[in-house]
């Protein structure tokens, strides 16, 4: 049985990394936890612990951390270190958290720093195609040391639920982390253009940074209503309350190259989404009051309100559409195809 070490102090819980052990594990891969106490000096602890040889070091999402240190053992027993980033920290500190400027001498330092460590693995993993073209750009990278495996949805865990539904309201659902990417401000302001259709209720799910401020936004709008975050585990029934799900509206550049989480879970459960429209999603995906994922502008208030409005007349058909999209283009064994050419890709046995 092949082997792969888990480098690194990552969250084990959190929906890419699980997805990814499972994934792993299903193509026979036996899989090593190593979290080191201090993370430049990994190498140094890996030795004196005696941390057995394996098939592949994999460096989990947003542990750039750790990468010199794994590469630099790696090397000593000659086997390949796989990066899967999810994010760029350069990217995340200019263009999402806006501390330094793009030109700046810190940006610049940033950007140099996180192309050495990209550089020195032998496969950067990222989620989408627009994701992988940044990465290849911003960190002088080969195309044959990067591939993509979408982000999905955790089976068996996101599917179809039974749930007691009101026939009154039509129910739009936003869940997340509240962060600027998501883009609330252009759904408040779509909410408040559908305000006189009291049919259609708005519900923000989750808490983070902007949550506060879209609360703000939202006062007085008795079509809007907030709630806190609920455990991973009971997302699915929650999901299966609602009618249609956002995903993000944000026109940032991250945000044009992602699919958001929430899209991936939203159709497996069989709900339809409307989302900003971007490159990430498959090209032969359509777009429209007809598909069961329905792409707008960027930071659009009015395509949204127009969009909801429209679907809240007619969504007939829309949930078995939404679950048969999912199932065709984004399901468990979609990934495993994914991720079992990435790994052949540098040689990597599959059991």
């Amino acid at each position: 049985m092949p082997k792969v070490i888990w480098w690194g102090r990552s969250d084990l819980n959190y929906s890419r990394n699980r997805i990814c052990r499972q994934l792993l594990q299903s193509l026979g891969y036996q899989v090593i936890d190593f979290s080191p106490r201090i993370s430049v000096l990994a190498d140094v602890e890996a030795q004196l612990v005696g941390l057995a040889s394996a098939d592949l070091i994999w460096v989990p999402c947003f542990r750039q951390r750790d990468v010199a240190a794994a590469t630099r053992w790696a090397r000593k027993k000659k086997i390949p270190v796989l990066f899967d980033p999810l994010i760029s920290a350069w990217q995340k500190q200019v263009y999402e958290r806006q501390k330094y400027a793009a030109d700046s001498v810190w940006a610049r330092r940033l950007l140099k720093r996180e192309s050495r460590w990209m550089q020195a693995v032998d496969m950067v993993l990222l989620d989408t195609e627009p994701q992988r073209q940044m990465f290849m750009q911003r960190f002088n990278l080969e195309s044959a040391k990067t591939a993509c495996v979408y982000v999905g949805a955790e089976q068996p865990l996101f599917t179809p639920v039974a749930s007691a539904h009101s026939s009154t309201f039509i129910e739009v659902l936003f869940y997340g982390s509240f962060i600027a990417l998501h883009g609330l401000a252009t759904v408040i302001a779509a909410a408040r253009m559908t305000a006189s259709q009291s049919h259609i209720q708005w519900v923000l799910l989750g808490d983070g940074p902007e949550k506060a401020s879209v609360q703000q936004q939202a006062a007085g709008l008795v079509n809007v209503s907030f709630e806190p975050s609920v455990p991973y585990a009971q997302l699915p029934r929650r999901i299966a309350q609602a009618d249609i799900v956002l995903g993000v509206f944000g026109d940032s550049e991250k945000a044009a190259q992602v699919i958001p989480n929430k899209v991936f879970q939203a159709l497996a459960c069989a709900r339809p989404v409307i989302t900003r429209a971007s490159s990430a999603y498959p090209a032969v995906f359509g777009s429209g009051p007809e598909c069961s994922l329905w792409q707008i502008d960027a930071a659009n208030p009015v395509a949204l309100a127009s969009a909801v409005t429209q679907w809240s007349r007619c969504l007939h058909g829309k949930r078995q559409a939404a679950h048969a999209l999912y199932a065709s283009s984004f399901s468990e064994l979609q990934l495993r195809h994914q991720l079992q050419a990435a790994l052949g890709s540098i040689g990597l046995p599959i059991a």
